[in-house]
């Protein structure tokens, strides 16, 4: 598929990046027929194929169980037109009358998934865009090297698994990425300049500048000296089907090398607050500090700016390619939408308001441009808000944090705070407060794509969460919510639930992927609540517990 030409509607380019970067691999590997020579005897592959499977390995009928799945796996159930996609593409491989034009043809298609490969460990230093295209990446490489161990390109493979790798409480395990270190730090350092904290910090405040400084992409000196940088050229990015990424910031490391539009978007508003801390200017102008020129935050808004969708909306690397129908051949099972690069209220959000605060720094570059981005940016916002007043959050758990995102992505548009989609969705949040004044999700409200009516039963205080708590009232508090007995009973919660340490307790998960996969995110605990109280306190006055008198 590979070979067809990419106006075709359903050439494997229009797919969002994480499932083709997958699917990349797969396809070689398969084609290939790669097979480990070791593995009848090797005593781990023995040992998993035990415990992996209900029934002796080998009496196992491949064929027959195409379309077998775990029920709690299956999620999102194979359509039945994939279904006889599938049975099809079978009779391919085994068609003896094709297999002459099949072989020929699959020579070339093989060729081209090597090459998009090594494009890709190159442009991402061999971290490649998440686990499972790392792992097949690095097996392909080891095939194309003959089984060569010791070949450059299976080496730098080898010394980027680490990347990976996460040592908890109970074990070894693999990350869905390789970390989410600047989507961290940038949620950490707007919460220090909500809570006027950065002078407070200086050498925290410092240190945070010079990490967002490094790990803008193919921005720095030893970025634009890499291989990744060679990529970055019109015919590169077209062949190998790119978006620009010069300029972007990342969810994890420079080294990745994908941007993402709300990472570019929190990590262009970080900058920005640290711009206005007296620290950084100090460090800046004596050059303790190396500086981020007027160009490179040019640089990030024109990442955004394209990165804005048809119908107003960002999607998250890339524009939207493909059609909705997609998710009829969705082979995954235990993933739902991820066919295609759909537009969502964080990214929006994230992206609309990086453009409103950059605009008030540089109010005449582009600035038809962005204001007209923020104004579709709005409308967009406003038709996926639900009858209830409600949006879903698709990165994390679930209606307080994408309540958040859209209140305050409307407010930055200047969408009035007596509007029907903002009073409705404060309407809402009230309306799910509990009655120890915090609000609490599980993951069940992204899997079922409804409030989780238990709230945090399990993994909380009576229901309660101190991060859900904290989003809603930093979606309230953007909105000057008027009922004020509410925002000082979820203060209160926040306060109480906050240890000696200073630290916050961890609860249950708060991230999610793709509807299904729950992700850890340890720092949002600490960095929620204190950017919470930082704003309640600015919006509401130091005094706002005296209106539970």
């Amino acid at each position: 598929m590979w070979l067809l030409p990419s106006w075709f509607p359903f050439h494997p380019s229009r797919m969002w990046c994480h499932a083709r970067m997958v699917y990349l691999p797969m396809g070689y590997l398969y084609g290939v027929r790669f097979v480990y020579d070791r593995a009848s005897q090797d005593p781990i592959v023995l040992s998993l194929r035990k415990e992996l499977y209900n029934q002796a390995y080998d009496s196992i009928p491949w064929s027959a169980t195409r379309h077998h799945v775990a029920p709690m796996d299956n999620y999102s159930p194979l359509p039945f037109l994939m279904k006889i996609i599938q049975d099809l593409l079978a009779l391919y491989e085994s068609f003896f009358l094709i297999q002459p034009f099949k072989n020929i043809i699959r020579k070339f298609g093989l060729q081209f998934c090597m090459e998009y490969m090594v494009a890709e460990d190159l442009q991402t230093n061999y971290i490649d865009i998440g686990p499972v295209n790392k792992v097949m990446n690095l097996l392909s490489a080891y095939h194309d090297a003959n089984k060569d161990l010791k070949n450059p390109a299976v080496q730098n493979h080898i010394m980027r698994i680490a990347d990976y790798l996460w040592i908890a409480e109970d074990g070894m395990k693999m990350q869905g990425y390789n970390g989410s270190q600047c989507w961290d730090t940038s949620f950490a350092i707007q919460a220090m300049y909500e809570a006027k904290l950065m002078d407070v910090f200086p050498n925290v405040s410092c240190k945070v500048w010079s990490y967002l400084e490094r790990t803008q992409i193919l921005s720095t000196p030893a970025s634009k000296a890499s291989n990744a940088f060679i990529f970055e050229s019109s015919a590169n990015r077209n062949r190998f089907y790119r978006h620009v990424s010069e300029g972007g910031w990342p969810f994890s490391t420079s080294a990745h090398g994908w941007p993402i539009s709300d990472c570019t978007g929190e990590g262009l508003k970080g900058v920005l607050a640290l711009l206005k801390c007296k620290c950084v200017k100090e460090g800046l102008a004596k050059d303790t500090l190396s500086p981020i020129s007027d160009q490179r935050l040019f640089n990030a808004v024109n990442v955004i700016l394209t990165l804005q969708n048809e119908d107003g909306g960002w999607a998250t690397y890339e524009n939207n390619r493909g059609y909705g129908w997609y998710e009829q051949l969705n082979p995954s099972e235990v993933f739902g939408d991820i066919m295609i690069d759909y537009s969502y209220v964080e990214c929006s959000m994230a992206s609309l308001t990086a453009l409103h605060d950059f605009q008030q720094v540089y109010p005449s570059h582009r600035s038809y441009e962005i204001k007209q981005a923020i104004d579709l940016g709005r409308q967009f916002i406003k038709s996926i808000q639900r009858p209830d007043g409600s949006w879903y959050g698709s990165w994390a758990c679930c209606f307080c944090y994408a309540a958040w995102f859209g209140i305050e992505g409307l407010v930055a548009a200047s969408e009035p705070l007596h509007s029907p989609c903002i009073k409705s969705a404060c309407e809402f949040l009230l309306l799910h407060q509990r009655p120890n004044g915090g609000w609490g999700e599980d993951f069940t409200s992204c899997y079922d794509k409804d409030y989780a009516s238990d709230g945090m039963r399990d993994y909380g205080d009576d229901g309660s969460g101190v991060v859900n708590t904290a989003w809603a009232l930093l979606a309230l508090a953007a909105a000057k919510c008027d009922n004020e007995r509410a925002i000082a009973r979820g203060v209160k919660y926040l306060m109480q639930r906050q240890l000696p340490t200073g630290d916050w307790p961890q609860e249950g998960i708060a991230g999610v992927f793709n509807r299904a996969c729950g992700i850890t995110y340890t720092a949002y605990r600490n960095v929620f609540p204190m950017w919470a109280l930082g704003r309640c306190t600015a919006v509401y006055g130091d005094h706002i517990l005296d209106k539970l008198r």
